[in-house]
């Protein structure tokens, strides 16, 4: 026998929630196949079975929040699928005998509904010929409409905002627990810091140069825009320290190490911020493999709460390919996030001051904490970006 026990997923996580087992009691289970998925408070991730063989017992049900080492499962590495029946459920208790049924009808209470002249009725629902034809030619099923009118009848002005709104069906969504988390942590974030924004627009040409070398490092990785800003992002704040820091209750932590998040959607789950430690002084191409390692995580669901802490700024990248600038929530207990918008072609004036040509912009934003922050040293900030972006050197970096 061998018992499945939840790893440590953290340094500082002690417990977790399952959430969803992929077999049931009898299913054969292979080494190293995904057996169930935990929650924490920073991630979901799908925990591998630590042996072969068949699935005997399950001690934690979904739901159920377990701490970090304690028996979850039970698997028999010699058993044969098919073998182990699953736990039959306790038969349900007899049913009381029912009363006798009164030997003479009850008498009626209430009279069927009347239509008066003109109207006619319709699975229950009363209306006139006009409100028919009104939702006849919308294409609105009559059953669907609350009528306003006298015992419940469909009036023509219900019809008409019934045709004009549409469906008026709704579907209650339970929010996963990715979403629940980003709510917990931005409503955090936006109760207890005074958000500040400023924005500019910088010369992008750089882009040019890495799509001449080519958008892979020798190593083969794939270079982002996201990737290049962030390099660029990290020399800067060699300049301004103070946006690298988080804040420890009152006081404020200044950290010599930048690690360096990168905002990463998860789709219909919100998103994640993996974080490259020790960023300084990284090449491109070692940041470009470091943050591609990370991504591959995050989409095989591999991620380690370990990968998610620790950060002290984080990167917002493009939203999409005609973003202009997004405004982002910082990511507590940081005082300040990056976001760029998507590299656009746009018409520029040429040096001559006169002539317009085509040229590759790109807006950058920094959102900051007004504790630590205001908006002239904000913008000087995102000035030594673009003077930094400007003067990489690709070719070496490549």
């Amino acid at each position: 026998m061998a018992d499945v026990t939840l790893p440590s997923l953290g340094e500082s996580v002690t417990e977790g929630i399952i959430t969803r087992w992929f077999k049931k009691v009898g299913d054969s289970v292979a080494r190293d196949e995904p057996l169930f998925e935990v929650s924490t408070d920073k991630v979901d991730s799908e925990m591998p079975s630590p042996a072969a063989g068949v699935l005997t017992e399950i001690l934690a049900g979904e739901g159920d929040t377990v701490e970090t080492g304690s028996r979850v499962a039970v698997i028999d590495e010699n058993a044969v699928a098919g073998s182990v029946a699953p736990a039959a459920p306790s038969a349900p208790s007899a049913p009381a005998p029912s009363a006798p049924a009164p030997s003479t009808p009850a008498p009626l209470t209430s009279e069927a509904p009347t239509t008066t002249p003109g109207e006619s009725r319709t699975a229950g629902v009363v209306m006139s010929p006009v409100v028919r034809r009104i939702l006849a030619d919308g294409g609105v099923e009559p059953a669907k409409v609350h009528g306003s009118g006298p015992g419940g009848a469909i009036t023509r002005r219900d019809a008409e905002r019934a045709v004009a709104n549409g469906p008026t069906d709704e579907e209650v969504v339970p929010l996963s627990n990715g979403l629940r988390r980003m709510g917990q942590h931005m409503t955090l974030s936006a109760q207890s810091t005074p958000h500040g924004f400023v924005a500019i627009e910088v010369d992008a040409s750089i882009f040019d140069q890495l799509d001449s070398l080519g958008r892979r490092t020798r190593d083969g990785v794939e270079i982002s825009d996201q990737m290049v800003m962030g390099l660029a992002a990290v020399r800067a704040l060699g300049e301004f320290e103070f946006l690298n820091a988080t804040f420890a209750g009152d006081e404020l932590v200044v950290h010599r190490t930048v690690n360096l998040g990168f905002m990463r959607e998860v789709l219909r789950d919100g998103m994640l911020v993996p974080v490259v430690h020790a960023a300084a002084g990284l090449t491109l191409r070692a940041l470009a493999r470091r943050v591609h390692e990370l991504f591959e995580r995050v989409s095989t669901r591999q991620l380690t709460t370990d990968d998610l802490m620790g950060g002290t700024f984080t990167l917002v990248g493009p939203t999409g390919p005609n973003s202009l600038w997004t405004s982002p929530i910082i990511i507590q207990p940081e005082v300040a996030v990056l976001s760029m918008g998507a590299v656009r072609r746009v018409p520029v004036v040429l040096e001559d001051g006169v002539s317009v040509g085509v040229g590759r912009r790109v807006v950058i934003g920094l959102s900051f904490d007004h504790r630590v922050c205001e908006p002239f040293t904000a913008t000087a900030y995102l000035e030594r970006v673009a003077e930094l972006l400007a003067g990489l050197d690709l070719e070496s970096e490549h």
